[in-house]
C-alpha cells in the first residue's frame, strides 16, 4: 500500500528557507506524480506544486513561482520542496499527495487530482512570523 511521510516542517522568520520531505512508499502507478498541497488557516486546501516521478515535468502556483523548488531522489523515493524566501502567509500545513499523473497539470487546479485513488501524507506544520 502507498505511504506517503512528510517531515521538514517548522518556525522560521520572514525571509528564511526550509525543507519539506516526502518519503514515498509503494509507488504503484504507471506513471506517477506526487505534489505538495497546502492548507492555510480559514482556507480550502491549494496545490503548490507537483512533479513527475522519474521525469522532468513540473508544476508551481503562481504565488510560490520562484521561491519554491520541487525535486526528487529517485535513490530515496523522496520528493522534496525547497522553500525560500518564506512569507507569513506561507504558514499552512503542507501534504504530499500522490496518484497517477493527471493528463494536464490544471487538473491540480480544478480539484480532480490527485483522483479517488491518490493518497495523502499525514502534513507537516511549517509557521512563517514576520
Amino acid at each position: 500500500q502507498v505511504r506517503l511521510v512528510e517531515s521538514g516542517g517548522g518556525s522560521v522568520q520572514a525571509g528564511g528557507s526550509l525543507r519539506l520531505s516526502c518519503a514515498a512508499s509503494a509507488l504503484s502507478y504507471s506513471s506517477a506524480c506526487v505534489g505538495w498541497f497546502r492548507q492555510r488557516p480559514g482556507h480550502e486546501r491549494a496545490p503548490v506544486a507537483a512533479l513527475v516521478i522519474g521525469g522532468t515535468s513540473k508544476a508551481y502556483s503562481d504565488s510560490v513561482q520562484g521561491r519554491f523548488t520541487i525535486s526528487q531522489d529517485n535513490g530515496k523515493n523522496t520528493v522534496y520542496l525547497q522553500m525560500n524566501s518564506l512569507k507569513p502567509e506561507d504558514t499552512a500545513m503542507y501534504y504530499c499527495a500522490a496518484d497517477q499523473c493527471p493528463p494536464v497539470w490544471a487538473n491540480l487546479y480544478d480539484g480532480s487530482w490527485p483522483g479517488v485513488k491518490g493518497y495523502w501524507g499525514q502534513g507537516t506544520q511549517v509557521t512563517v512570523s514576520s
